[in-house]
């Protein structure tokens, strides 16, 4: 129940865009756990002998284009923790989802002994992070760079994609001692609203909180000009390790170590190099964090950092475990992954989720209300016939006239009204005071007039059930996701290029520049059915 309030009017804006046609044609496949058959998350499939690739959806799914396959190309399978798996795409249907399973990977014993006598094998899992922040600066690149990959963001909710915009996009970077969202700069290879998936216009509106049309719970997202893409960048906590990205992690060359327990976990291997396992927590009244990061043994360069913050007072829907063992409601989840290319890490994917509340207007309000100064009583007019039960009881009102609350001694309804008269006190204030209020109307002075009048209402329903100015409020998940297709080191953004305006949304008016090289990009687009 809300508090006893005015409602104003909701006013909805739906920027709707076209999905533009992609003249490729694709074939698709599906990679799952062969022990469990469940689906592999994020796994890289790349090109043998090209630098390009796809990361497959949160389905285990992804699409690659035929003509890939007309031209005997191969692929190679690799996701943290499995085996690496080559394939001939020749081998693939080129008509059905081909499943292809990945084993769950075992760890070169050899290695594990030599590592044995290594002083690094007796680093507490705080001093290994430690090393890893301090190796930043010498493992990921600082100069200039390109990224090319596929972003898109929707809304997820009970099994379906709502609102799924995707792109192209190119991201120029001037190196990691440089900040980023003050010096990359990006390019719109294509982006669209991709129209065979639902559509939701209150999902896709901005965060509001203001009016608390659209909010994360317990959770505070700056819109940044409506811009998703920027907003996901920002949350790259190892791109911006010297500037605060989010909640404990801060900032993570500062704040990591100090904001968190450590422990050591389970080692796993990316492209057969040993990374260190690290799991962090910490635990507040409101609110608990978990993460994961994998460090490489061998220069201390971290491959994936994992993030979940969770309201400590509230339970999932679901009301079931969570992957931390607990069954508080998640407000965001962050996953990013970075790989090796010419013995520096670049970004392989990103994947920031959280949960959001929207607030549509109430099914039953208040339409306007009347002042009868003669006869000492409000009435109040309604959007929907009032149930009599509850709109008789005077607990439910307060009226009040310059700050002073007055009892109510009679109430009448009807249809879609309802009239409230005030206590012999409330009339004779009224009846002193009908002169300035005439006053203040005559010079057109009618709303310093309305303020002395104030009407509070709540617990009243209509016929259909329904409690006035009591909002619908519906639950999702908000995904924004990029995912490399391909690295360009050394690449430095064209001086006369048209660049993306990262005040504004990415599909307002933005500049969409086609290279000649475009159609070697594509949207790896999940499958549109729904998905468990």
């Amino acid at each position: 129940m809300i508090s006893k309030l005015h409602i104003g009017c909701l006013c909805l804006f739906f920027n709707c865009i076209g999905m533009f046609a992609q003249d490729q044609e694709f074939f698709r496949g599906k990679v799952l756990d062969q022990k469990t058959g469940e689906p592999v998350v994020f796994a890289t499939v790349r090109i043998l002998g090209q630098a390009k690739g796809v990361i497959t959806n949160m389905d285990g799914s992804f699409r690659l284009p035929l003509e890939y396959r007309e031209a005997g190309e191969s692929i190679a399978i690799s996701s943290m923790g499995y085996e690496k798996k080559e394939y001939e795409l020749q081998r693939l249907s080129p008509k059905e989802i081909n499943i292809i399973y990945l084993a769950q990977g075992v760890f070169d014993l050899s290695e594990a002994v030599v590592r044995a006598k290594d002083k690094r094998r007796r680093l507490s899992a705080r001093r290994i992070v430690q090393k890893a922040i301090e190796s930043i600066p010498g493992n990921y690149p600082t100069t200039s760079f390109s990224t090319i990959g596929y972003y898109r963001d929707y809304q997820f909710n009970e099994g379906d994609y709502i609102n799924l915009n995707e792109g192209i996009m190119e991201v120029y970077d001037q190196g990691f001692d440089q900040l980023d969202d003050a010096t990359s700069e990006i390019q719109v290879l294509n982006f669209g609203l991709n129209t065979d998936f639902k559509q939701d216009s209150m999902a896709r509106s901005a965060y509001d909180y203001d009016n608390y049309k659209k909010i994360i719970k317990k959770a505070y997202l700056r819109a940044y000009g409506g811009n998703e893409f920027r907003i996901l960048r920002i949350h790259d906590a190892i791109r911006n390790y010297n500037v605060f990205s989010y909640d404990y992690i801060k900032i993570l060359k500062n704040d990591l170590i100090k904001n968190h327990n450590f422990i050591r976990s389970a080692d796993s291997y990316s492209d057969n190099e040993a990374l260190y396992g690290i799991k962090f927590w910490q635990i507040h009244l409101n609110y608990r964090a978990h993460g994961e990061i994998f460090i490489s043994k061998k220069d201390f360069s971290i491959h994936r950092l994992e993030y979940t913050m969770y309201d400590a007072k509230r339970t999932n829907k679901e009301k079931e475990k969570n992957k931390h063992g607990h069954k508080q409601k998640v407000i965001f989840d962050i996953m990013t992954e970075y790989r090796r290319t010419n013995n520096k890490m670049y970004l392989n994917y990103i994947s920031f989720h959280n949960s959001f509340e929207v607030r549509k207007p109430p099914k039953f309000a208040v339409d306007s209300t009347l002042v009868n100064m003669p006869g000492g009583y409000y009435t109040l007019y309604f959007n929907n016939p009032v149930d009599s039960a509850s709109a008789i009881n005077p607990k439910n009102y307060d009226i009040i006239y310059q700050k002073r609350k007055f009892k109510i001694d009679k109430i009448e309804v009807f249809t879609d009204s309802i009239r409230l008269y005030g206590d012999p006190a409330f009339k004779q204030i009224l009846y002193n005071t009908r002169g300035e209020i005439a006053t203040l109307t005559n010079k057109g002075k009618n709303a310093e007039a309305q303020q002395m009048f104030e009407l509070g209402v709540d617990n009243v329903m209509d016929v259909y059930g329904n409690l006035v100015n009591e909002p619908d409020i519906y639950e999702y998940q908000q995904f924004r996701e990029f995912f490399t297709q391909r690295i360009k080191p050394d690449n430095r953004a064209p001086f006369d290029g048209q660049f993306m305006d990262r005040e504004k949304p990415i599909f307002n008016d933005q500049p969409m520049i086609k290279p000649d090289d475009y159609r070697e990009y594509w949207m790896n687009t999940p499958l549109s059915e729904s998905i468990n």
